[in-house]
C-alpha cells in the first residue's frame, strides 16, 4: 500500500472546495477502511404529493419532456422550480416597493391562471 499524504488545513470552505475539485482523494484517504453509514433518523428530502391537472397541460408537458429526452414527472419538477424561483423574485421586487410606501400587491386566482397558462 502506498504511503498516503497528508490533507492540509483549509482557511475556509471555498478553499477546500478548490482543493478536493483539483486533488484526487484516494492520494490523502484510505477507503479501504470505510465503513458503511447508516443514518436510520434521517428523513427524505423529497414528498409525494397527488394533484389533479387538465390533461391539456400534461401533454403539453409530456411533449416538452419528450424534446428533452427526459421524463415528463422531472420535466414537471423544473418547470414548477423555474416559476417559484421567477415568482420569488418578483415577490421580493414587490416587497421593495411596497417598502417605499406603495399598497402591498395581492394575487389572484386570475393571475395564477394566467401565469400557468400563458403563451409563451
Amino acid at each position: 500500500m502506498k504511503k498516503l499524504k497528508k490533507i492540509p488545513r483549509f482557511k475556509n470552505l471555498e478553499e477546500e472546495r478548490a482543493f478536493w475539485a483539483s486533488h484526487d482523494s484516494t492520494e490523502y484517504v484510505d477507503y479501504s477502511k470505510a465503513e458503511l453509514g447508516f443514518f436510520p433518523e434521517l428523513k427524505p428530502s423529497r414528498k409525494t404529493i397527488s394533484i389533479r391537472l387538465p390533461e391539456p397541460l400534461i401533454e403539453a408537458v409530456k411533449v416538452l419532456a419528450n424534446k428533452r429526452d427526459v421524463p415528463y414527472q422531472s420535466m414537471m419538477k423544473v418547470l414548477l422550480a423555474e416559476k417559484v424561483r421567477e415568482e420569488l423574485k418578483l415577490e421580493g421586487e414587490k416587497q421593495k416597493i411596497d417598502r417605499r410606501g406603495k399598497k402591498k400587491a395581492r394575487w389572484t386566482e386570475k393571475d395564477v391562471e394566467r401565469t400557468i397558462f400563458e403563451d409563451r
